[in-house]
């Protein structure tokens, strides 16, 4: 195992990642953070915490978890229900890990269910290639190049008491 990246990369990237979505989206206004089950739901709530200090406004945070829009799985799964209409809104999908793009297109299928939002937008701690769909992300924490065997492990303290990107 091979240590990527240690607690102080990862908020580095987290800030420049969040300083990156306020330029881009000239503000604050009309953004919806989805975190993907489970380790994007704590980086879009990190990700909340810098937008409302840099900004002074508290924008929201939907926890969504994709099972339901996977089109890999040999059993069905109950779509999650969300309350929230996207409509017009400006939507940051927050993954910690960008692959294949199969994850982050179950979650785009979800997200138009509940509405047209006025664009969607992808931030991913790590960005490791390999991608089987024609999706990239706009906002990267690191590329890291990985064979397609290897295995990138984000860990983060409020799920595994750590934070930290490894390649096994």
């Amino acid at each position: 195992m091979k240590q990527i990246m240690d607690d102080q990369a990862i908020k580095r990237s987290i800030t420049r990642m969040t300083h990156e979505i306020i330029e881009r989206n000239k503000g604050v206004e009309d953004i919806v953070l989805i975190g993907i089950v489970t380790r994007g739901v704590p980086l879009a709530y990190r990700i909340q915490k810098l937008l409302e200090k840099f900004e002074g406004k508290i924008v929201d945070v939907i926890e969504l978890n994709i099972s339901g829009w996977r089109d890999d799985l040999d059993k069905p799964v109950d779509k999650q229900q969300l309350v929230d209409d996207f409509t017009g809104k400006k939507v940051v999908l927050v993954d910690d890990v960008l692959f294949k793009g199969r994850t982050i297109r179950a979650a785009m299928d979800a997200i138009i269910d509940y509405g047209r939002p006025m664009s969607i937008q992808l931030a991913v701690l790590v960005d490791r290639g390999h991608r089987e769909l024609p999706i990239r992300a706009d906002f990267v924490g690191k590329n890291i190049p990985t064979a397609l065997q290897e295995r990138v492990q984000v860990k983060l303290t409020e799920i595994d008491g750590q934070d930290s990107v490894s390649i096994t």
